[in-house]
């Protein structure tokens, strides 16, 4: 894929106020702990993760998705009224219709000839939300589109815990599949796209490539859909290690053919956001890729796995930060369970024909 006419304008984030340590969860989870002879602080042993976020109880995804997406618009000053598509591609929704992505749509008073439709597909929801509303732009189809999305991880994390707590013969193998889920983080991202001769800032995103490995689709997933409604108890199983071997695997397959479509090579890219999983997954993928830590931008210790939102969450927090710097290569590598991978590759300010 690539693109000639695409630039991100705006990338907005929120986060919950309140901030659940690794040791709290472990002191909900003693019992168990002493029952399988676990030593106290392998979560954040094992994950580099200390803390993750709740969102109040009783809000909804919708409700941050919208105040994020607004945060975006006011950032660039881009008027609302030109959006022509909305994208809500979190894991987390208010429901299984109508679309969240129809009441952020109401909450923000959109024009009506905008597409809108929720987007799933795990961890990788915005990422390809990006995709599909950067494709838009270049056939000249919209002028501009927001993709957004909130994972909301407290139901997720307190299940968890209690189904911990009730099964009398959990084995150490049972509570290892269980523990991703422990890690799981809770924020809101926004993304603005616009064409180029709507930007003020010129942060041109490039192109990029996806990639699919689904012989490892039955390595992480969630409850079952029928379990909806009333009954829906979150639950995930994830086989970690494999899950690790197989991602890494997978990039290792991609990225050889991200750096082809937009002429790039491992040494030349500044920057560097990627899916916030812990920092075993981050060290392995590094290293696989070819790639340096310190032009790496993380948040997992102090956000955990924000899922969906957990890569733009990441990039909004760098360039809040001064990280990204003017003329920077910027690559945004997304791998969702499945296995899917999206990379994206932007460059940070004018490109030198967009230079008077």
């Amino acid at each position: 894929m690539r693109y000639s006419s695409v630039c991100i304008e705006a990338i907005a984030y929120r986060l919950p106020e309140e901030r659940v340590s690794s040791q709290e969860i472990e002191r909900r989870l003693e019992a168990v702990y002493r029952r399988l002879h676990l030593a106290e602080g392998r979560l954040e042993l094992m994950t580099g993760i200390v803390e993750r976020r709740f969102w109040p109880r009783g809000i909804m995804p919708s409700e941050v998705s919208a105040a994020t997406a607004a945060d975006a618009l006011r950032q660039a000053n881009f008027p609302a009224e030109k959006i022509g598509a909305l994208i809500h591609g979190s894991v987390s929704r208010d429901y299984i219709e109508p679309a969240t992505a129809s009441l952020v749509h109401a909450r923000l008073g959109l024009p009506s000839r905008c597409l809108l439709f929720d987007l799933s597909n795990a961890c990788l929801g915005l990422m390809d939300g990006v995709v599909m509303v950067a494709n838009m732009i270049e056939l000249g189809q919209i002028e501009a589109g927001l993709v957004v999305g909130t994972e909301s991880s407290r139901c997720l994390v307190e299940n968890t815990i209690e189904q911990l707590n009730q099964a009398e013969k959990l084995s150490r193998e049972e509570f290892k599949q269980a523990t991703a889920s422990l890690t799981i983080g809770s924020a809101s991202a926004a993304i603005l796209l616009v064409h180029k001769k709507l930007s003020r800032v010129s942060h041109r995103l490039l192109g990029g490539i996806v990639w699919a490995d689904t012989r490892s689709v039955r390595l992480c997933h969630g409850t079952p859909d029928d379990a909806g409604g009333d009954r829906m108890r979150p639950f995930m199983w994830t086989d970690s290690d494999q899950l690790l071997t197989a991602g890494i695997q997978a990039a290792k397959e991609a990225f050889p053919h991200f750096l082809q479509e937009l002429g790039w090579n491992a040494h030349n890219i500044d920057l560097t956001f990627c899916h916030q999983v812990g920092k075993a997954h981050r060290k392995a993928l590094l290293e696989a890729l070819g790639l340096r830590a310190e032009r790496d931008f993380v948040t997992y210790e102090y956000l955990g796995n924000t899922g969906a939102v957990a890569l733009p969450v990441t990039a909004a927090i760098a360039i809040e930060q001064g990280a990204a710097k003017p003329g920077s290569r910027i690559a945004m590598m997304g791998i969702g369970s499945g296995l899917n991978i999206v990379m994206l590759g932007l460059r940070w300010g004018p490109m030198p024909e967009d230079i008077p």
